[in-house]
């Protein structure tokens, strides 16, 4: 005996919509954002203690600038100018790590695998300001 009943569904989160709809880009960039978070947190643990409160700070810093910056854009109406700031801060956390490298703080693999975090969340980065423009 068959049964018209579908499972169509099944073992989905009650919370996920049925259509799943394209983030916005602000979400995917926090998204984003949170991996690199969490990448850069674990590389800053491996600087040299001296540079904890100098370089690691700046990075840090940089990085909270371009979390808030990713919501401001999101909330404010004429977003270009806000957009524009966080493209420059993604290439100020660039040069930031480059001095990592120079200074061999990290070595070329890690710094590879950072810049490609840092370089996926600048191409989001672009095409939102893009969209915006």
């Amino acid at each position: 005996m068959s049964s018209p009943l579908s499972h169509e569904g099944a073992g989905e989160s009650p919370l996920q919509s049925k259509s799943h709809k394209q983030p916005t880009p602000h979400e995917a960039l926090l998204a984003k954002l949170e991996e690199l978070e969490t990448y850069t947190h674990k590389a800053l643990q491996q600087y040299p203690r001296i540079e904890r409160h100098l370089l690691c700070s700046q990075i840090q810093a940089s990085m909270n600038i371009i979390q808030r910056l990713t919501i401001v854009g999101w909330k404010r109406y004429h977003k270009k100018t806000t957009l524009q700031d966080l493209d420059v801060e993604v290439e100020v956390l660039r040069k930031w790590l480059t001095k990592s490298l120079r200074l061999e703080y990290i070595n070329p693999h890690k710094y590879a695998t950072w810049m490609n975090h840092v370089n996926e969340v600048g191409r989001m980065v672009g095409g939102w300001l893009r969209s915006a423009g």
